[in-house]
């Protein structure tokens, strides 16, 4: 099913049910505003999700919608979780889906970090 990213937030998506301690994830950092962990179906050798820990639909409604503080907040966890995961030297990339044409899946807002290889072009085709 196509994923809007837009209101309403679905309390019962995975992230936020990771949130939640239903489901379990593979944590590698963790802060008042944000939890990263691994993704299960991992798209490079390095593939990491940063996740707000606040229910945020898109990076539209977060954008809009959250604090100065916490946007800060969650920016800087991502940098820090490049920087823990030794990523910086060789580099890295950020990508955030929005909505069904930018590939979004889950309907909570979050940030992939990708890593561990020579990635190529950011958009095939």
């Amino acid at each position: 099913m196509p994923i809007s990213g837009l209101p309403p937030y679905d309390p019962q998506n995975i992230f936020a049910r990771i949130l939640r301690g239903e489901i379990p994830c593979k944590k590698v950092f963790e802060d008042e505003w944000s939890l990263a962990f691994h993704d299960i179906n991992p798209q490079a050798p390095i593939h990491v999700l940063v996740i707000p820990k606040r229910p945020y639909c898109s990076f539209t409604d977060f954008s809009a919608t959250a604090g100065a503080d916490e946007i800060a907040g969650f920016m800087r966890a991502v940098g820090k979780v490049a920087k823990e995961l030794g990523l910086e030297a060789a580099g890295y990339r950020i990508l955030a889906n929005m909505g069904e044409h930018g590939g979004q899946e889950v309907p909570h807002f979050h940030v992939h970090l990708f890593a561990g290889r020579l990635l190529g072009r950011m958009i095939a085709g």
